[in-house]
């Protein structure tokens, strides 16, 4: 019998009928690409492995994300597996949890579980099975209409990432890393809460941080930090070489500059040796 998780937050942080998705993922795509023309310094022309994006609504941060997505674009015939990790917010998980669903369902259609992927990684004893921790789960459910826009047909392979290391999540990301067929996708905010000019000065750290790929970030800095930081230490391991696309806050779309949130596109595409 399959499990076929639905939508939790389709008509709250991203519209619910297809049609309205739709319109307003082409015209965050389309800006994101007049953006990326635009650009004094022009985007490689690598496709990225693996890509750090936020996950508030996407009046706050669509466009943020649409800065990384709008990269893959033209490799949407190459991709046809993602792994995608982001922090749970409402129920705690000890490691790794994935959803013991066939299936994710979104307003744009259904995307089935990387199933070979879920039986790679039964052998490590930081992944369990959490239905409870997906069920309402946004900051994994926020990229699917993305990826399902600008992809052609790929399995999914969702983790909500709780109480681990840095060091586990490495270890599951290497496990199921495979080859250009895989796409790597870490769901994360930057700092929450904070006054526009703070959060700013804040952030710019942060991604200081992650484009020297220091793999120590705090919940503070970065809700997703746990898989933030396991995809730093990955993208050491494999030569990746990180690339700033875009940050702003909620101050800067769609919310007040009291208490802001941060965001920020990151993609990671082959390079040049690190020193570990």
């Amino acid at each position: 019998m399959p499990q076929i998780r639905p939508p939790a937050v389709a008509g709250t942080f991203y519209p619910a009928q297809a049609a309205d998705l739709s319109r307003d993922l082409a015209a965050l795509l389309a800006d994101a690409f007049a953006t990326a023309k635009s650009s004094a310094t022009p985007w490689p022309h690598d496709r990225p492995k693996a890509l750090i994006v936020p996950h508030a609504g996407y009046i706050y941060s669509g466009s943020t994300a649409a800065l990384a997505y709008q990269r893959l674009s033209r490799e949407c015939q190459q991709i046809r597996r993602v792994v995608l990790l982001g922090p749970v917010h409402r129920v705690p998980v000890r490691g790794l949890a994935l959803p013991g669903a066939t299936a994710f369902d979104t307003p744009l259609g259904r995307i089935l579980i990387d199933a070979p992927g879920v039986a790679a990684l039964a052998h490590l004893p930081q992944v369990v099975t959490s239905p409870a921790a997906h069920a309402q789960e946004h900051s994994l459910e926020v990229q699917l209409p993305f990826l399902q826009t600008v992809l052609d047909s790929f399995t999914l392979l969702p983790l909500a990432v709780g109480d681990a290391t840095a060091q586990e999540v490495a270890e599951v990301l290497e496990v199921v890393w495979g080859g250009p067929e895989t796409l790597i996708v870490i769901s994360s905010d930057l700092s929450h809460f904070l006054p526009y000019r703070s959060a700013q000065k804040v952030d710019q750290d942060t991604v200081q941080h992650i484009l020297q790929l220091d793999s120590h970030l705090s919940h503070a800095q970065a809700c997703g930090g746990t898989p933030v930081n396991g995809l730093l230490l990955a993208a050491r391991k494999h030569h990746l070489q990180p690339e700033l696309l875009g940050m702003c806050n909620s101050g800067d779309t769609a919310g007040d500059k009291n208490r802001v949130v941060g965001y920020a596109a990151v993609a990671f595409a082959q390079g040049e040796p690190h020193e570990l």
